[in-house]
């Protein structure tokens, strides 16, 4: 079973911004995006970006040093790794391929939403790991954005049908 490193944690998380900015940037560039649907795609990955940036000074600062490596961290590292196999978006690759050959914006935004779903998951187990509170913190921002990610995805799809 493997056990996950701080930074191993932290590069993950920063991984799962990167591709979900390469699903929202090659999103965006679909010719059969209306004005509105290209800058709604636009802001959610300028979010992604602003959320890797995030991570990656977690990373560097001696403050994520504090992620506790419990009793229980064979399991919850366990479970990271099977949140990260079943991503919908598994590398950049991956998304750019599911942007792509989406059929239609409807199917853009079913893609999404799953991905920020499998986002939270993933944030939600690292964010109960942590005590330190400038890590909590960040975390709970990002935690924050992406709910509000999935809220306005839904919104906006329920405008498409």
């Amino acid at each position: 079973m493997a056990i996950y490193s701080v930074n191993e944690v932290i590069e993950f998380a920063v991984q799962i911004e990167k591709n979900g900015y390469a699903f929202y940037h090659e999103a965006s560039k679909r010719k059969d995006l209306d004005a509105k649907a290209k800058e709604f795609i636009e802001f959610l990955r300028d979010q992604e970006l602003d959320h890797e940036k995030t991570f990656l000074g977690l990373r560097d600062d001696d403050d994520m040093q504090n992620l506790e490596l419990t009793q229980d961290w064979e399991l919850v590292a366990e479970y990271l790794k099977t949140i990260i196999e079943g991503r919908i978006f598994n590398n950049e690759d991956s998304a750019i391929k599911k942007a792509t050959s989406a059929k239609d914006l409807k199917e853009i935004i079913d893609h999404a939403i799953s991905f920020e779903k499998d986002t939270l998951l993933y944030f939600h187990a690292i964010n109960d790991t942590v005590s330190n509170p400038k890590a909590k913190q960040a975390l709970r921002r990002i935690i924050n954005e992406e709910v509000s990610h999935v809220l306005k995805l839904n919104d906006y799809k329920k405008t498409l049908s």
